[in-house]
């Protein structure tokens, strides 16, 4: 087993990030065991408190997954579920790996309830009210759009309850199963919610658009679709969302609705996300269409791009997710980059949004942060 520790610090608090990525081949309930064990023995021993929490597994084994999390963690678990995350068996095994981003400090993280139920937290901090909202999906709204939109209206209730509104979003996750086929309606879809509640504005030439990662990985068990989000609470100039950053342009020029990187106070400074990101030019065009190697590095390039104009580098990255779309893909990822890469990182097979794109990367970064 594999566990990467990066720590951010402040004179308020510490943020830890968590990679525990299981010893390939073995059974599941082991490696499942051997992953939360660590990370429960790192969360007391730096008496931090869990403020996102995200499991990529196949979908058959969550259940023995989730019971080793409960047998693991005990008090630890301040009753917000996870995101469950279902994706394919890959090379390390039916559990992918496991990400726990938490806080060390004085203040502690209140519970975000929505009807309630624990959907999030809120932790109040000098700069801000600072807010994670997780697995928020609607299976029963309907069809796949009408799943989407009743998504979105979920997250914006929640965090009404946390006082805040999508003005307040600096970062969001979309888990889209079969992503494939229905990437455009949901566009579509995402893209009417920010107009209605002002983010876009065409006529005015107004953006305020979050960074995003939509992927292929969609939600364990029943529904199409699922979302994260991180918020800040406060004057919306502490924070900058760059549409366009590194060698890249407005992914909404081409239709979809998201800014390439953010950056946002967080509890214990500056962290900047990095968007989805996949080997696509300045115009919008696939790069390298059906080159393995080719789009890997390609992507790898405009994700260092991105870090070097928020003034960040490699060494600074506390969080990496890896979306290879075929084993193959991952083969050769894993054989040229893995160890090169200096990056906390989790694996995993997905869909990107397009039929020729191969590889998709999403990054944070702090600057400062240490590995431990």
């Amino acid at each position: 087993m594999q566990v990467d520790v990066r720590k951010m610090e402040s004179p308020e608090a510490a943020e830890l990030y968590i990679h525990a990525v299981p010893s390939p081949g073995a059974p599941v309930d082991q490696q499942a065991a051997e992953c939360f064990a660590a990370v429960a023995d790192l969360l007391r021993e730096h008496d931090a408190r869990i403020v996102e929490e995200r499991i990529f597994a196949r979908d058959g084994v969550i259940a023995q997954v989730t019971a080793a999390r409960s047998s693991a963690c005990g008090g630890l678990d301040d009753g917000v579920r996870p995101s469950l995350l279902a994706v394919p068996k890959g090379m390390q095994g039916e559990l992918s790996g496991v990400l726990v981003h938490a806080v060390c400090g004085r203040q502690e993280p209140q519970a975000v309830r929505l009807a309630g139920m624990a959907c999030g937290r809120a932790l109040d901090l000098p700069q801000g009210r600072y807010v994670t909202l997780s697995g928020l999906s609607e299976p029963g709204a309907g069809d796949r759009t009408a799943q989407a939109r009743a998504m979105l209206e979920k997250s914006e209730a929640a965090l009404a309850t946390a006082g805040g509104n999508f003005h307040s979003v600096v970062r969001t996750w979309m888990w889209l199963g079969d992503i494939l086929g229905w990437y455009g309606p949901f566009n579509g879809v995402r893209t009417q919610f920010f107009r209605e509640r002002g983010l876009l504005n065409d006529a005015a030439g107004k953006r305020q658009l979050p960074a995003s990662t939509g992927i292929g990985v969609g939600p364990a068990g029943a529904g199409a679709c699922a979302m994260d989000l991180v918020a800040m609470i406060r004057p919306e100039a502490q924070a900058d969302l760059l549409l366009a950053s590194g060698d890249q342009n407005p992914a909404y020029d081409y239709g979809s609705a998201f800014s390439r990187a953010s950056r946002s106070p967080t509890p214990a400074g500056q962290t900047v996300f990095v968007s989805g990101t996949a080997a696509i030019d300045c115009f919008g065009d696939t790069e390298h269409v059906g080159n393995i190697p080719a789009q890997v590095e390609a992507t790898i390039r405009h994700v260092r791009a991105v870090l070097r104009d928020t003034q960040c580098n490699d060494d600074d990255v506390v969080d990496s997710l890896i979306y290879c779309k075929t084993d193959e893909v991952e083969a050769h990822y894993r054989r040229r980059w893995a160890n090169e890469l200096p990056w906390p990182q989790i694996i995993v097979l997905s869909d990107i949004c397009r039929p020729d794109l191969l590889f998709e990367i999403e990054a944070a970064a702090a600057p400062g942060a240490k590995r431990l």
